[in-house]
Order: C-alpha cells, then sequence, then structure tokens
C-alpha cells in the first residue's frame, strides 16, 4: 500500500505513526511517497500566516522528492527522523522560505543520507519529480483533499484523521476497519467535527 505525505503535516505525521504501528501487527508493507501542501496551494490566495507556512513547506518536500527519486528505501527512515524533529521535538510550523534549512540537514545525516540531498530545497531543481509524485496520490483519490492519502488496496482516500496514535492490536482493528470500508466500491467518506489537533509532541508521550 501507498502513504503520501507532507512531512510538515502534523495530521498526515499521527496517521503515518498509526500506520508504522499497523506493520507491527499485520502483514502490510507500507511505501511511503511526498506529496506537498506547497503544491497542493500553490497559486491559492492564502491567510497571510498560512501562506508563510507553505513557502517553508517547500525545502523539505522538494528533499524528499530527491530522495524518493533517487534511493526511495530511505523514505521512510528520513520521514521518521524528520518528523519526529518537526513534531515530536515541536520544531514545526516553521515560515519562509529556508526555514527548515538546518533540520533537513540535521535528519539526511542521521538517516545516513548524502548532505548534497540538501542543496535542492531552495531550487527548483525537482519541482518536476516533486509535482508528479504530489499528482499521482491527488489523482487517485480525487480533488479537494490534502495529506495524507492512504491507499487501501485498491481504493485510495485522503486520511484516516486521527488526533492520537493508537498502539498494539488497537491500530490493527481499526486497520481492519479501514480496510474493509476501503473494499466496498460505493463507500466514499465519513466526518464529523474535530475537537483537537494532533496529540503527537513526545512530551505527550
Amino acid at each position: 500500500m501507498k502513504f503520501w505525505f507532507d512531512v510538515t503535516c502534523p495530521f498526515a505525521w499521527a496517521t503515518s505513526r498509526w500506520i508504522k504501528e499497523v506493520e507491527k501487527v499485520r502483514d502490510i508493507e507500507v511505501e511511503f511517497v511526498p506529496m506537498s501542501l506547497a503544491v497542493l496551494n500553490d497559486g491559492r490566495d492564502l491567510p497571510e500566516d498560512y501562506a508563510n507556512m507553505m513557502k517553508a513547506a517547500w525545502g523539505p518536500a522538494r528533499v524528499f522528492a530527491k530522495v524518493a527519486t533517487e534511493e526511495p528505501a530511505k523514505v521512510d527512515d528520513l520521514y521518521t527522523t524528520l518528523g519526529n524533529k518537526l513534531h515530536g521535538e515541536e520544531q514545526g510550523g516553521k515560515h519562509d522560505f529556508g526555514a527548515y534549512d538546518e533540520l533537513i540537514k540535521e535528519a539526511l545525516a542521521e538517516t545516513g543520507l548524502n548532505a548534497s540531498y540538501a542543496d535542492v530545497a531552495n531550487t527548483e531543481e525537482v519541482d518536476e519529480q516533486l509535482r508528479a509524485f504530489h499528482n499521482e496520490g491527488i489523482n487517485s483519490v480525487g480533488d479537494e483533499v490534502g495529506t495524507p492519502v492512504l491507499k487501501l488496496g485498491d481504493t485510495a482516500f485522503f486520511g484516516p484523521v486521527i488526533t492520537r496514535i493508537p498502539t498494539g492490536e488497537e491500530a490493527g482493528e481499526i486497520f481492519d476497519a479501514a480496510f474493509r470500508l476501503a473494499q466496498y466500491p460505493y463507500f466514499f467518506e465519513i466526518k464529523r467535527s474535530r475537537t483537537e489537533n494532533p496529540q503527537v509532541s513526545n512530551k505527550n508521550k
């Protein structure tokens, strides 16, 4: 199955940590693929604060596109390393171009990846590849969605959107339910108002 993510998104991070828990209790293999909130929102009229966050989001997404193109097997590890810095250590939510440059370099080093991957963060060198990865996810699920996108069997959905990370057999049971819904060709969505943001900081553990 495939999981499309933007590393800066706390909702994608929460869902990704759930699917990593599922890997421990179910016979699944997940391929992590970059998508980009910056690409998704490119050209849109956004509130200033969010627009500045999207400027910052370009850098990590471009680095992931480069890694996914050249060393796709390392995307999972890099996502875990950089995602933990942004969300577990509460270093996310940055503004403006280049805001994540130092964290990207740290994560590449800790993951054993070549430091030169960071060079693409503030250029358009891999934007074509990034948009291709992004569009693959969006095209599999439809318009007006964001990240994450999870492909369960033959069907992809936006989400699941969760704010806390289930573990053990509970993670597996939630996966079983989601997978069963995905098997029914006429199921499209379930939604309710969200009452909290993702609780993914290491301080909450």
